[in-house]
Parts: structure tokens; C-alpha cells; sequence
């Protein structure tokens, strides 16, 4: 059956038509028990570069819909057709960016006439720095079930690999910031408050960009980011490095400056040394109130909140004491 070429958002690979030929009847004898009720719309997360990690519910799903939705038609289509689902045009729908709020009547309609209506972003998983939220709120505001068929994220693929999330005390999860800004300056303010962010922070960045980007982050010194670069495809690349060795090493190799890119920014280390919870708690009193502070302590120490709270209490009764002395 030869080659398919498919042009996905983060990059292009080509793929056998052979290889997935077995793919869609699995799919459909495996996924087929559930009920997949009319008039809901279904989020279904597409691969971000290769297709087999395409889930078989997913491909189900988007075998079983009456229409599909599409933050592209011809991208669509030819993930669809790699499967061997066929659909026709009248049965794609185009909601992108640019008339989501309005397209996303037209698919309200079909839910109203009952049909399973599925929503696929061009990779990745729609609503996440894609289109969809607008969908999704319309749907819900106009009472439609909206069932989640989740996959592939690349928010989620480079925390896997970045070992930063623990699960240890102190552990304060991570901030997704989507794409970073474009313009210079908002890029620049974006990098400020970035330094005052203990915490792990993810963000997203298109080729034609990464290399202000890099500059840019530069300014946080030896704070080590993870790169993300063209996941899951056949060229993938990661790499943790200080913030000001990403500009060179984009260099190092041309072909680093294509494909999309996730970073995950890691948080700043804390090295705990005898009675610094206290001090960290002493500071942050001067600035927030009591229980903000404990709570930001907690954070940043690993200490239990109950133990900081009590220190906090007992600082303020001391505090109370020696201005009344004096």
C-alpha cells in the first residue's frame, strides 16, 4: 500500500499504511463495550508525533462519531485515513482558533440532533495551549455531556523524564504557562517573574522562536531546564541543562532549531540547614499574613504546616511581648 505522508503540528514523519492496518479492529473490539451515549461530545487526545500512541479507545471513538471536529479538516483526514476511518467532508467540521466561538454553534446543532460529535486538536490533547476550551464551555453551558478519551500530552511526556515532581513534602507540583510570550518585552517580564517562582514551571515554544526564547531564560543562570524537542518522533531530543547553556547548544546542531519544543523550567533547590524553616518563616511573616506564610513555609521546607503554624504563633506572641516591654 506504500507511504503516508502526514504533516502534524510538531513536526512531519511519514508513516506505512500497513503498520496500523490492524489498529482500528482492535480498536473496535476492545473499546465497544462501553456506552458511548448520543448528543456528548467527546475530547479525544491524537498523537503528538507518532502515531502509535494513538489510544484504541480513541480510535473507536472517532470511528463511531457522526462528526468530528477539527483544528484542521486536512490534518484530520489524514490522520483518519492512516487508520483506514473513513469520513466524509460533510462529516468534518473545521473549529480552529480563529472561529471557534462561531463553529462552535454549528456543533452545539449536532449535538441537539443527537449525534456523537468528537473534538481533536491537530496533536496533543485539545484545550491545552489548542483550541477546544470554547467547544467544551459551550457544550457544558448548554447541558451536553463532555466525556474526556485522554492520550498524548507533551506537557505530561517531559515532566515524566524531568524527575523534578517527587511527591516528597515540600513537593508544589507544577505551573503549565502555555507558549511563551512573543513580543520581546512581554518575554522579558514573563523571564522576571520567573526567577521570584520557586516552583516547577512548563511552558511551550514554536521553532521560530526558541532562539530569543533561549536568550531570554538565559537570565536564569545555572536554574536547569529540561528540553523537549520533536518528542515521540523518529529526531527526539532531551536534555537538561543550565538556563544559559540552551543557546549554545541550540547551536551546536542546525537542525535543533526545528520542531516544536516543551521546557520544563525546575524548581529552585533548597538546601535545609538547622532552624532555616524558621527563618524562612520569620521572613515571610514580615511580608504576608500568618497563615499565607505557613502555608508558603510548607512549601518551600518540607516542614508539616501544624509544627510551622504553632512557631508562627509563638513568633507573634514573642513579637506582642517585646513591643509592650519596650
Amino acid at each position: 500500500m506504500g507511504e503516508f505522508s502526514v504533516d502534524f503540528k510538531m513536526g512531519r514523519f511519514v508513516v506505512s499504511l500497513n503498520s496500523y492496518a490492524a489498529a482500528l479492529a482492535a480498536a473496535n473490539t476492545t473499546a465497544s463495550s462501553q456506552n458511548y451515549p448520543r448528543g456528548a461530545l467527546y475530547v479525544v487526545a491524537t498523537p503528538i508525533g507518532n502515531l502509535a500512541d494513538i489510544s484504541l479507545r480513541a480510535l473507536h471513538i472517532l470511528d463511531l462519531a457522526e462528526t468530528i471536529a477539527c483544528e484542521d479538516t486536512r490534518h484530520s483526514q489524514a490522520l483518519l485515513r492512516a487508520f483506514g476511518i473513513d469520513k466524509t467532508a460533510q462529516q468534518l467540521l473545521g473549529i480552529h482558533q480563529h472561529n471557534e466561538a462561531e463553529a462552535s454553534v454549528v456543533a452545539i446543532d449536532r449535538l441537539r440532533a443527537g449525534q456523537r460529535v468528537a473534538y481533536v486538536s491537530d496533536a496533543g490533547t485539545p484545550g491545552v495551549s489548542d483550541p477546544g476550551a470554547r467547544l467544551v464551555a459551550a457544550a457544558r453551558s448548554d447541558g451536553f455531556q463532555i466525556v474526556p478519551v485522554p492520550g498524548s500530552s507533551c506537557v505530561t511526556a517531559l515532566l515524566s523524564v524531568a524527575g523534578v515532581l517527587t511527591g516528597n513534602p515540600g513537593d508544589m507540583g507544577f505551573i503549565f504557562a502555555g507558549f511563551l510570550p512573543a513580543k520581546a518585552a512581554q518575554r522579558a517580564e514573563f523571564v522576571r517573574k520567573l526567577k521570584g517562582q520557586v516552583g516547577c514551571v512548563v511552558v511551550l515554544e514554536a521553532p521560530h522562536r526558541i532562539e530569543s526564547a533561549a536568550l531570554a531564560l538565559a537570565e536564569l543562570a545555572d536554574r536547569p531546564i529540561t528540553v523537549g524537542r520533536e518528542l515521540t518522533k523518529q529526531f527526539e531530543e532531551i536534555v537538561t541543562l543550565a538556563a544559559k547553556d540552551i543557546p549554545a547548544w541550540l547551536h551546536e546542531n542546525s537542525n535543533r532549531l526545528r520542531g516544536e519544543f516543551a521546557l520544563v523550567i525546575h524548581p529552585v533547590g533548597i538546601v535545609a540547614s538547622p532552624g532555616s524553616d524558621r527563618r524562612v518563616l520569620k521572613l515571610l511573616m514580615s511580608e504576608v499574613p500568618l497563615k499565607t506564610a505557613v502555608r508558603l513555609a510548607a512549601e518551600i521546607t518540607g516542614e508539616h504546616k501544624n509544627d510551622l503554624y504553632e512557631a508562627a504563633l509563638a513568633m507573634k506572641v514573642a513579637g506582642s511581648k517585646a513591643v509592650t516591654r519596650v
